[in-house]
């Protein structure tokens, strides 16, 4: 074998694993596993979440419509740890939106990972790869009455 084909085989064998490696399953977690984690939870106090239909009490105002895109570190962590910590974190950034304009509610928050809508009341999406983990949410923050 020449050394051209002896390093085109090499490269084609790089490229190859490479995307072997290049996992982006979506799937679906309990939005409950977060909401019932203590250490999750206490983080996310004075805001109220509701998921895709769920019905909130009377609105006295809204405050914005907005999107989170949060990705994590998947590294060495099982797929829903990841994707429990992804969600976690746009949560969070409703949570530090809603307080700073002083909304107390984010409703109809839905998934939009890769722009494909996810709308459930009890279920979030997250994308999971070998590395990295992400979830995108939008939501309307609002003050209750």
């Amino acid at each position: 074998m020449s050394r051209n084909a002896f390093v085109a085989l090499g490269l084609l064998g790089i490229l190859c694993s490479s995307t072997a490696f290049a996992r982006d399953d979506i799937q679906t977690f309990p939005i409950a596993d977060v909401f019932n984690n203590p250490a999750y939870a206490s983080r996310l106090e004075g805001v109220k979440f509701f998921f895709g239909d769920q019905k909130p009490p009377a609105v006295a105002r809204e405050v914005g419509s907005y999107q989170s895109n949060k990705k994590t570190n998947a590294f060495n962590k099982s797929d829903k740890e990841a994707c429990e910590w992804a969600f976690l974190s746009a949560l969070l950034s409703f949570h530090q939106r809603a307080l700073s304009s002083g909304g107390d509610a984010v409703v109809n928050v839905t998934g939009f990972y890769k722009s494909q809508q996810f709308s459930s009341q009890t279920e979030f999406q997250c994308g999971a790869g070998a590395t990295i983990a992400g979830v995108t949410l939008k939501g309307t923050v609002v003050k209750l009455k």
